[in-house]
């Protein structure tokens, strides 16, 4: 079993042995390896069991370093001035130093300046940045604590930086920018109508392109190993009165559930609390033994948004 610790030296020593580092950041906790060496990339996909044409979201220390591994364009700049350092994640033309290992052969790269302070200064103390993709093993729920990154990847991490639970509990929007307008690869804590006021340009949806440029495309992504439903939850606890439910809801308690147990995310009707608790929320349902999950549509707005996301991603793949 791995070591959690907030030894940031020791953190930085083995990631510059090529190891892998557990690594908390304000979205996830990442599993961290040298951006640069592709003989520690490499070990990212061996421990996680992820395809190699799955892409990696490399974390840099601020903006001036994205220069460094990426073409930042004037519209980029804008984006990046204004939400990073945050749960925010630029797809960008990558240059040369970057291994077509971690962008699974794109010539763009995802990259980000993670805001949670334990990170930072292990970045401060590094001259590489770091792929950091999440921290669990290849479609399963997404960790936010520690203890979540041990449970799930045990003695394949080498050590686990302790930064405390996660401030937002959801990966981060990834967005590009592209033939005078934003493209969004992945909905998060930064909104379409947030980045069309910075830079006055439409954001629309990845429909049409390459869904796998940019990491966090594959709809296993995010699944439970409990069967996940969506729709009426009062219908669905009728339709379902003889299976041991798990429900989780928004923000109130729903009437008739005899056999189970409710999860409610924010009684204050507060979305980033919601999105805070979710993936928290799916793995200690799937501690138990739950015949199935049942949910509802959050608002579809803010985090609402990306919690319909990923709900949607788990209950695309328990339908398989």
């Amino acid at each position: 079993m791995s070591q959690i610790g907030e030894n940031l030296l020791k953190a930085a020593t083995l990631l510059e042995s090529d190891e892998l580092v557990g690594i908390p950041t304000e979205t996830v906790y990442g599993l961290a390896a040298n951006a640069l060496s592709d003989s520690a990339v490499i070990k990212i996909f061996e421990a996680k069991n992820r395809p190699t044409f799955n892409p990696l979201i490399v974390h840099v220390v601020d903006i001036d370093a994205i220069n460094k591994y990426a073409e930042l364009d004037p519209i980029s700049l804008k984006l990046a001035e204004a939400f990073m350092p945050g749960p925010f994640t630029l797809l960008l033309n990558k240059k040369s130093i970057i291994s077509d290992l971690v962008t699974a052969g794109s010539a763009k790269v995802a990259i980000r300046v993670p805001n949670q302070m334990m990170t930072t200064k292990l970045l401060m103390l590094l001259t590489f940045p770091l792929a950091a993709p999440s921290a669990n093993p290849s479609g399963y729920v997404s960790p936010t604590t520690a203890l979540h990154v041990q449970e799930g990847l045990k003695d394949k991490v080498s050590y686990i930086l302790d930064g405390g639970p996660c401030d937002v509990g959801l990966e981060s929007t990834i967005a590009e920018v592209s033939n005078n307008q934003i493209i969004l690869h992945r909905t998060g804590a930064i909104t379409a109508e947030q980045m069309e006021s910075i830079t006055g340009l439409k954001v629309v949806a990845n429909e049409l392109t390459n869904k796998l440029a940019s990491a966090g495309q594959m709809k296993s992504h995010y699944a439970t190993k409990t069967p996940l439903y969506r729709g009426d939850i009062p219908e669905m606890i009728k339709e379902y009165a003889n299976k041991n439910i798990a429900v989780i809801s928004f923000n109130k308690l729903y009437e008739g559930l005899n056999n189970g147990h409710q999860y409610v995310l924010s009684p204050n009707s507060d979305l980033n609390e919601a999105a805070k608790h979710l993936f928290e929320v799916m793995r200690c349902i799937d501690e138990f033994q739950f015949d199935m999950i049942i949910t509802e549509l959050f608002p579809d707005e803010g985090l609402g948004i990306a919690i319909n996301d990923r709900l949607g991603r788990a209950l695309e793949i328990n339908k398989q």
